[in-house]
């Protein structure tokens, strides 16, 4: 599993038009599921989330995790992130998990994100238009 993180000051999820989900300061966190990934990987990014320092201190340095600066997570699939780009100009997804084990480890992390932190979330498999405030920029790729 792979969670791409920003640091943002505000972010929404819009599909066809309408805005479904949107949060304040926090992560926006794209996350992508591989075909070979269980729930134990789902705990284990989730834990990673939660607890990587990426919001600055008194000092401004990257001293608190998301929970401490008491922000909210906007989570996002994000299939494309399993992506074998390493041949060729066009992406291989053959590492991405089929439909149904994505969609399951996806719903998942988010229950289980809800536990402590408030999430909002766009909708699994739709074509979405995402927008956000990056602060920083502030940009992490997380795997496990």
């Amino acid at each position: 599993m792979k969670a791409l993180l920003q640091r943002v000051n505000q972010a929404s999820v819009s599909i066809t038009g309408e805005v479904v989900s949107s949060i304040g300061p926090g992560l926006l966190v794209f996350l992508s599921v591989d075909h070979h990934d269980a729930y134990s990987k789902a705990d284990r990014l989730l834990h990673k989330v939660l607890h990587y320092r990426l919001f600055a201190d008194v000092d401004d340095k990257m001293n608190f995790n998301v929970l401490q600066s008491e922000g909210s997570l906007l989570v996002v699939s994000q299939f494309t992130l399993s992506a074998e780009t390493s041949r060729g100009l066009r992406p291989n997804f053959s590492k991405a998990a089929n439909r149904e084990l994505g969609q399951k480890l996806y719903q998942y992390f988010i229950n289980q994100a809800s536990r402590y932190i408030n999430v909002s979330c766009g909708h699994f498999g739709a074509h979405m238009q995402v927008n956000l405030t990056n602060d920083g920029p502030v940009t992490v790729l997380l795997t496990v």
